[in-house]
């Protein structure tokens, strides 16, 4: 999908040269992948004390059954 978009040309230009992309197609790309993956970690995060578990779980036990 073409798009225009008018963005900061110093701004991209850092971001290729940290990213060590070859284009600035592929630094845009790149920081939109990162941007989506830290918003979906947010979204995990929030769960972070509001899924009970069961306290007598023993994931070591776990592990060791799938080795077997």
């Amino acid at each position: 999908m073409a798009t225009n978009l008018a963005l900061d040309d110093n701004l991209i230009e850092e971001a290729r040269k940290l990213g060590g992309h070859k284009s600035k197609k592929a630094a845009v790309t790149a920081a939109l992948d990162e941007y989506i993956l830290r918003r979906k970690q947010k979204d995990v995060i929030r769960l972070f004390g509001t899924i009970e578990y069961d306290p007598a779980y023993d994931y070591k036990a776990e592990r060791k059954a799938r080795r077997a």
